[in-house]
């Protein structure tokens, strides 16, 4: 196959569209796994938000009691509270902090005050550079500091304990960390996708090469059966073509050599007839073979038991003429019904007889068996002939393939009847084997399944 330009050139094109819509899949797939971390972090962030801020606003509103007004118990939830215009110490650490203080402590957030006109009143945690005190009323926003780092707030309406507005509270957080742990998963990515597709391309053509191996033993089945047949057809041909020639030579033919040489054109003709009929019935046979499983073909019940006899005692005749005792058995006490084509089956049993008639030394015996076995059909034809050798056995139901060259020429035959029986065989589901010994026989066993009776 390698050395085929054409299914070379169909097995890269084949890599490359494997490899192609493969690349893309996963560039989508890994597009898309991308966004779904980052919205499941990113939502796992605004819960976490939201969380804080909720514990956070609960528990000052059960502190504020005027307002707009700091209460000097803020503290105990805020330790590094720090009042707009005032100097803050750092030291203002509650000794036991909360969740809600930790957290502000190891500064992943940050907390803002507002009254309730929008004055910045004071801030906690690790403040950002670079933003604005100006109060936003929007309740979810993304800013950015000076040195480009991302933070998200949220901001919540505050109350006293008797229930009046006391102004705003925002509660932000750091996205450095999770910026950090998408700027990983994309490396990850870009260095995935391309080992990915590496080997995906590797394997599209590995891949490509399997796929093309039943095609290319295809095209080399035809184009041996191309050579085969047009030998075939050639042979005739030309004995057709020599005896014309012959005859044209001669100025003055009598009726003898008349005779003869129309004979051997009949000759000649039958052979080229039954060729061209047994190549085309293995046509229509591969055609079958493909549309089977679509129903289009419409089968018959058969009864082989009459199938069998009719074949013997319609062979009766070359059987004697050979020499040959043909008899036939049939081990069933009811009729063994099958669905098929009766024409196409009448062809594979005679076929098989018709073999081990050739094939049988004169004295021999040729017998057809017919039983049932289990839910199938068993027909067997069994001869005393020269029998296959093992290297030969292969090769028998191949098109063209003799095993006695010189005898199936001189009886004219093609070398395509067991091809033809295998044929038939496998379009009415059957299966069909061998048993042989060389110089003691042949057994051709064809199995079918019965039909069943509904």
């Amino acid at each position: 196959m390698k050395q085929n330009q054409l299914f070379n050139r169909t097995r890269w094109r084949l890599a490359f569209w494997y490899a192609g819509v493969m690349g893309i899949i996963f560039s989508v797939s890994g597009y898309g796994l991308y966004q779904a971390i980052a919205h499941a972090h990113w939502m796992t962030l605004d819960r976490e938000l939201e969380s804080v801020a909720g514990i956070l606003h609960d528990s000052l509103e059960s502190k504020l009691k005027t307002s707009g007004e700091l209460e000097p118990n803020l503290q105990e939830l805020l330790p590094n509270l720090c009042k707009v215009g005032s100097s803050c110490q750092e030291n203002h650490y509650f000794s036991s902090p909360r969740y809600t203080s930790s957290a502000i402590y190891r500064g992943n957030y940050y907390v803002r005050l507002y009254n309730k006109t929008g004055q910045l009143l004071a801030i906690a945690g690790t403040y950002p550079t670079g933003f604005s005190s100006t109060f936003n009323r929007q309740e979810w926003q993304t800013l950015e500091d000076n040195q480009g780092i991302s933070y998200h707030q949220i901001s919540r309406l505050l109350h006293t304990k008797n229930g009046q507005d006391w102004g705003y509270i925002q509660v932000g957080r750091s996205f450095k960390d999770f910026e950090h742990y998408l700027a990983n998963v994309r490396w990850v990515l870009k260095l995935g996708l391309p080992t990915t597709l590496i080997v995906v391309a590797v394997s599209s053509w590995w891949l490509a090469g399997l796929a093309m191996q039943p095609v290319y033993q295809s095209y080399q089945q035809m184009q041996q059966f191309t050579a085969d047949a047009a030998h075939e057809l050639r042979t005739p041909l030309a004995a057709i073509r020599a005896t014309v020639e012959s005859a044209l030579m001669m100025p003055i033919l009598s009726e003898k050599e008349s005779r003869d040489t129309l004979k051997t054109i009949n000759r000649q003709t039958v052979r080229l007839s039954n060729l061209v009929a047994d190549l085309l019935m293995l046509c229509r046979l591969d055609w079958q073979l493909m549309i089977k499983s679509q129903g289009i073909i419409k089968n018959e019940v058969i009864c082989l038991n009459d199938l069998v006899s009719d074949i013997v005692e319609e062979l009766a005749s070359l059987a004697i003429s050979s020499q040959i005792n043909l008899s036939h058995e049939i081990r069933a006490d009811h009729p063994l019904e099958i669905k098929g084509n009766e024409d196409q089956l009448y062809r594979l049993v005679s076929n098989l007889v018709v073999n081990g008639i050739q094939y049988t030394l004169a004295g021999g015996q040729v017998k057809l068996i017919l039983e049932q076995s289990k839910n199938y059909a068993l027909i067997q034809v069994q001869d005393t002939g020269i029998g296959i050798n093992l290297q030969e056995q292969k090769h028998i139901f191949d098109r063209f393939y003799r095993v006695n060259k010189s005898r199936c020429r001189d009886q004219g035959g093609s070398g395509l009847g067991l091809s033809i029986v295998r044929a038939i065989a496998l379009v009415h589901q059957g299966t069909i084997s061998v048993q042989t010994e060389l110089g003691k026989g042949s057994i051709f066993s064809v199995r079918f399944p019965l039909n069943v009776k509904g």
